[in-house]
């Protein structure tokens, strides 16, 4: 497929495509006359850095796994390690995000009482 519709369904601008590919994040076939063709394994493969950016994961890192996915199977391992600590790091945010939702439920729960009775 076309990187205009690509972009279309992985929700990222043609421009960001293009810097992924520049990047070495997304190695990309062209067809006869030189263009893009993009697919099925190029939509899992984008879909996976977006969960990998989305979940804090920096560029740099995004990079190096890029660059170990493209060196095959000899890299497996590697790979593995750097799931298993972004994993570590994805369960401390959430950890995180779970204790700042409770203390915004607290006040929320203040403001309520608040309102319901309030000071004479």
């Amino acid at each position: 497929m076309k990187i205009g519709l690509f972009a279309q369904k992985v929700n990222l601008s043609t421009h960001t495509l293009r810097y992924y590919e520049k990047r070495g994040l997304i190695k990309v076939d062209r067809d006869q006359s030189g263009q893009r063709s993009y697919n099925e394994n190029d939509l899992a493969w984008v879909q996976f850095i977006q969960r990998l950016k989305d979940t804090g994961m920096h560029l740099q890192d995004i990079q190096r796994y890029a660059d170990l996915r493209y060196q095959g199977d000899r890299s497996l391992k590697e790979r593995l390690e750097m799931l298993h600590k972004h994993r570590s790091f994805v369960q401390e945010q959430i950890k995180n995000w779970q204790m700042s939702l409770k203390k915004l439920d607290n006040k929320i729960e203040w403001y309520q009482a608040e309102i319901r009775n309030p000071p004479k």
